[in-house]
């Protein structure tokens, strides 16, 4: 084989692939079309948003403002031997029940620290 046939060979391979990397972005475009267009199918066929009129009222009373409380989680029994052990469907919600105390708990500086906070830690 001929140098001349070489060449002949590389740029058709280099032909091939422009035309195979044009006929990908192609069929990528129309993908992308094709999602556009169903999307605003699908939200024209979306019931209308609420009027400004229509969204909901604020109370005579106002707003109604946040109630901080400190819950008790319930201890969960320890199975004695022998006995069956309590499976999930047999716990009820924890933290049901009012705390006796209700004093917020504050962080004391210098008593615990994160990796990197840079707290001397727990002392």
């Amino acid at each position: 084989m001929s140098t001349a046939t070489y060449e002949l060979l590389a740029a058709s391979s280099h032909a091939l692939n422009l035309t195979i990397a044009f006929i990908g972005g192609l069929v990528i475009a129309g993908a992308l079309i094709w999602a556009v267009r169903m999307g605003l199918g699908v939200m024209e066929r979306e019931s209308e948003r609420p009027h400004a009129d229509e969204h909901g009222k604020l109370p005579a009373t106002g707003a109604v403002h946040e109630e901080r409380e400190a819950r008790e989680p319930d201890e969960i029994p320890l199975a004695a031997d022998g006995s069956p052990r309590l499976m999930p469907y047999q716990l009820h919600h924890s933290g049901s029940r009012r705390g006796e105390d209700q004093s917020r708990r504050r962080w004391l500086p210098g008593s615990s620290g994160s990796f990197g906070s840079g707290g001397s830690g727990h002392v």
